[in-house]
C-alpha cells in the first residue's frame, strides 16, 4: 500500500490525445491530477476531464465484486450446483461471488455453448478503452480459445471509415504525424471535428497557430468554438462533406495547382481520376449557387482549395467526417487532396484522423476487428462486424457474448433493436467499471481494474505508445488477466504472468510496428513515448519515401457525390417551411463529459456542470417550438423530453445533442442506415420530427 505523497507520471484515461499526466497520491488515493510539465502531448496543459475526472476510481459506484443473474443461474441448473457453495446474496437480482468463481461460470457456459453450437455462436466487443494487453488477449480468446471470428470494438462506430477510406489510397489508416508538426504547417484544414471540446490540447495547438498566422479553415454543419479563429469558418449542408472536398480536388486541378512531380513519381490513377472529377457536375463549386442558404460555398471551397493546394498544409477531421453513408469515401476525398498536391510525407504536411477513445488506435492496432488480425494481417476467417452481429443475434445465430468497456447498450444506434438483440443471447458476459446499461443487461458482471490502477500500453491517435503505470493499488483483476484464468479453465494455454509477458508476444506477433517496442524502451522514453512502427528506432512521420500499399504509390479512388437528404431537398424546394417533421439532427460530445459518461459523472465537478443532454436549435426554431422541452421522433423510436437551448451557432433546420445520458435515449431514434463500405453508423445526419412539450 502507498502510506505517503508520491507523485507518479501515467497518461489520461481520456479521449485519443493521450496526455502526460502526473498524479499526487497520497495513502492509496489520487489527490490531484496535473499535466506533466515536459509533457510531449499535454505540454503543461490539461482538460477538464483530465484535470477533475479522476474520481470515479475511488467511486463508491466501482463493481468491486462479481456479479451473477439470479435468473441465469435459475436457468442453468448444472452451474449453480457447481458453484452454490460459492455464492451469496447480493440484492434480489444479483448474487455475488469472487472472481474464481465467476470465471467459473463463464468458462462452463462458454465450454457448453462452443461444444452444443459452434464457436462462431460467440462473439467478443470491445478493447478499445482498456490497455492493448487486454485488446491483444481478447481478440485472441475469441479466435483461439473459442474458435470464432467474431471480434469488434467501438472503431465500428467511430474510425471504421478512416481505417478503410486511408488503407485504400496510401495502405495505412493511421496519422501520418506528430501533433507538433502543426507548429510546423502553413496552413490547417479541420473538417467534422468540434477540436475544442472534443480535443482540447490538440485544440490548443491549432489555436495558437490560428492566432498568430490567420492559417485555420474549418468546415461543419454548425458553428464550433474553433471556428472564432478561423480564416475560413466554412458552415455546409449535412452529408455534403464528399461534395465539398470533391469540389476541392475540382478547385485544384481546374487550376493546375496539383505538384506535378509528386503525382509522377507517387501516385497512379491520377489521369482517370482528373478526367472523373472535371466531368461531375456536383464537384464544380458553382454548383452550390444552386443550394439555398449555402450559395457562398461556391466562392469559399475555392478559396480553401487554393491555400491548402500552395501551401504546406495538414488536414484533421472527426466524427463529423466518419458517420455518414459516404464515411468511407469522404476519407478516401480528404487522402486525394493530399496526394494531388504532395501534402503528405514530410513535416508539417500531413493526415491527421482525430481518434475518439484512449486506445482506439492501440485495439485495432491488436487485432480487434471482424477483418483484421494483430499488424492489420489477414484474419483465417473473416468475422461480423456489430451491427451484423446484432443481426444474428436476433436470429438466434450468436449465442453469446464478452463485452469488455463497449456499452452497446447505450452508445450505437438502434437501441430497441440492440435490446431485443441482446434478450436472444444465452450468456452476456461483461468486464466493467459501473453497472453502465451494457453491464445491466449482462448475466454476469465483473469489475475490473481502470487504466489509473494497472502496468499497460496505450497508443493515442498520433500512433505514440505510452507505457502507463498504475497510480493506486487495487486487488481488482486487468481484463487480460479474467480473459486468461477463462482460457486455462477451458483447457487453453494462455500462460501470461504479467502484462509485460503478454506484450512481449505482441511484439512477435506484430512485429511490423512493435518489434522494437520493449516494456523497457517504453518506459526509457515514457515522457517523449514512441510512434509505430518501431524497430530500431521510432517513426514519427509515416509515408517520407513510399505509401503502404503493395507497391508503394498512392491511389485515386473517385467517387461521385450523390445529393440525398438536406440538399436534395433544398434543390427541390422543399425543405424551408414551418414543418416540425423535417429537421436534420447531429450529435456530438460537450467539454466536461466523455462518451457514456460512466466516468465522468462519478466526478461531481463534471456532472453539476452538464447533468442532462441539451439539445441546440436555430434562434427562429423558438416560436415553432414554443417550449424549452422537446422529443425527437423517428420511425425507430423517440427521446425523452429534451431541454431546448436557442442559438444563432445552429442553421435553419438543423439541430445538435449531446448522447452522453443515456436516460435521454438519444440513441433509440437512429436506425441501421450506415457506411456503405464499413457499416459505421450515420450518427451525423439524421431526419427527425420535432414534438414540443
Amino acid at each position: 500500500m502507498i502510506d505517503n505523497i508520491q507523485e507518479i507520471e501515467s497518461v489520461c484515461t481520456y479521449c485519443g490525445v493521450g496526455c502526460d499526466i502526473i498524479g499526487v497520491i497520497e495513502n492509496n488515493k489520487i489527490q490531484k491530477i496535473y499535466a506533466h510539465k515536459d509533457g510531449v502531448v499535454s505540454q503543461g496543459k490539461l482538460c477538464i476531464k483530465g484535470k477533475s475526472g479522476y474520481n470515479f476510481v475511488h467511486s463508491p459506484n466501482r463493481i468491486n465484486t462479481p456479479l451473477v443473474k439470479k435468473s441465469f443461474l435459475d436457468k442453468n441448473e448444472q452451474i449453480f450446483k457447481i458453484v452454490k457453495n460459492n455464492i451469496k446474496e447480493h440484492d434480489e437480482n444479483y448474487y455475488s461471488c469472487d472472481v474464481d468463481t465467476a470465471t467459473t461460470i463463464a468458462a462452463i457456459k462458454l465450454q457448453e455453448i462452443k461444444s452444443v453450437y459452434g464457436g462462431d455462436s460467440f462473439c467478443a466487443i470491445g478493447g478499445a478503452r482498456t490497455n492493448c494487453e487486454s485488446a491483444y488477449l481478447l481478440q485472441k480468446f475469441c479466435r483461439q480459445s473459442m474458435d470464432s471470428p467474431h471480434i469488434d470494438n467501438c472503431a465500428r462506430i467511430c474510425h471504421s471509415p478512416s481505417l478503410k477510406g486511408m488503407r485504400t489510397t496510401i495502405g495505412e489508416g493511421a496519422a501520418t504525424n506528430p501533433y507538433n508538426d502543426i507548429y510546423e504547417t502553413e496552413f490547417i484544414v479541420v473538417i467534422g471535428s468540434n477540436t475544442i471540446e472534443a480535443h482540447p490540447i490538440i485544440a490548443n495547438r491549432i489555436v495558437d497557430m490560428a492566432k498568430t498566422h490567420n492559417n485555420l479553415a474549418i468546415i461543419d454543419v454548425r458553428d464550433t468554438k474553433l471556428a472564432k479563429f478561423a480564416k475560413h469558418n466554412c458552415i455546409i449542408p449535412f452529408e455534403a462533406n464528399l461534395m465539398i472536398l470533391n469540389m476541392m480536388a475540382y478547385v485544384i486541378i481546374d487550376e493546375e495547382l496539383y505538384d506535378e512531380s509528386f503525382l509522377k513519381n507517387r501516385t497512379k490513377g491520377f489521369d482517370d481520376f482528373k478526367e472523373k472529377i472535371l466531368n461531375d457536375p456536383y464537384a464544380n463549386p458553382e454548383f452550390c449557387k444552386n443550394i439555398k442558404g449555402y450559395e457562398y460555398l461556391a466562392k469559399q471551397i475555392p478559396n480553401i482549395a487554393r491555400e491548402y493546394a500552395i501551401k504546406k498544409s495538414m488536414i484533421f477531421w472527426g466524427l463529423g467526417v466518419t458517420e455518414h453513408l459516404d464515411g468511407s469515401y469522404a476519407v478516401m476525398a480528404i487522402t486525394h487532396l493530399a496526394l494531388m498536391t504532395g501534402n503528405i510525407g514530410k513535416s508539417g504536411a500531413g493526415l491527421m484522423p482525430l481518434r475518439g477513445q484512449n486506445n482506439v488506435q492501440g485495439a485495432c492496432d491488436m487485432g480487434c476487428l471482424p477483418y483484421f488480425a494483430p499488424d492489420y494481417q489477414k484474419p483465417k476467417i473473416d468475422g461480423l462486424m456489430t451491427p451484423q452481429l446484432i443481426d444474428e443475434m436476433i436470429k438466434g445465430n450468436i449465442k453469446a457474448m464478452i463485452n469488455v468497456g463497449e456499452d452497446i447498450a447505450h452508445i450505437h444506434p438502434n437501441q430497441n433493436k440492440i435490446e431485443k438483440a441482446l434478450e436472444r443471447l444465452e450468456f452476456l458476459m461483461v468486464q466493467e467499471l459501473f453497472m453502465t446499461e451494457i453491464a445491466k443487461k449482462a448475466d454476469l458482471v465483473i469489475g475490473v481494474k481502470s487504466a489509473y490502477e494497472k502496468t499497460g500500453v496505450y497508443i493515442n491517435a498520433m500512433r505514440r505508445l505510452h507505457l502507463s503505470q498504475p497510480l493506486v493499488h487495487s486487488t481488482l483483476p486487468d481484463d487480460w488477466e479474467i480473459l486468461k484464468t477463462i482460457d486455462n479453465k477451458m483447457g487453453g494455454d494462455f500462460k501470461y504472468e504479467t502484462s509485460e509477458d503478454v506484450w512481449d508476444e505482441v511484439t512477435k506477433i506484430a512485429h511490423r510496428r512493435f518489434s522494437g517496442a520493449k516494456y523497457y524502451r517504453l518506459a526509457r522514453h515514457r515522457k517523449r513515448g514512441m510512434q509505430w512502427p518501431i524497430h530500431y528506432e521510432d517513426t514519427p512521420i509515416l509515408h517520407l519515401l513510399d505509401f503502404r500499399t503493395e507497391d508503394g504509390l498512392g491511389e485515386f479512388h473517385y467517387h461521385r457525390y450523390k445529393p440525398r437528404g438536406m440538399v436534395e431537398e433544398i434543390l427541390k424546394d422543399d425543405f424551408y417551411n414551418d414543418s416540425l417533421s423535417g429537421y436534420y439532427l447531429t450529435t456530438g460530445r460537450t467539454l466536461v463529459h466523455y462518451n457514456n459518461a460512466a466516468q465522468t459523472k462519478e466526478s461531481p465537478r463534471l456532472q453539476e456542470s452538464y447533468s442532462e443532454d441539451i439539445l441546440l436549435a436555430p434562434i427562429e426554431a423558438e416560436n415553432l417550438f414554443g417550449s424549452d422541452k422537446v422529443i425527437l421522433k423517428t420511425i425507430h423510436g423517440q427521446t425523452e423530453p429534451l431541454s431546448v437551448k436557442y442559438t444563432d451557432k445552429i442553421r435553419a433546420k438543423t439541430l445538435f445533442c449531446t448522447f452522453h445520458h443515456a436516460k435521454s435515449k438519444i440513441n433509440h431514434i437512429f436506425g441501421d442506415e450506415c457506411d456503405e463500405l464499413i457499416m459505421t453508423a450515420r450518427f451525423k445526419s439524421l431526419k427527425v420530427e420535432v414534438i414540443p412539450q
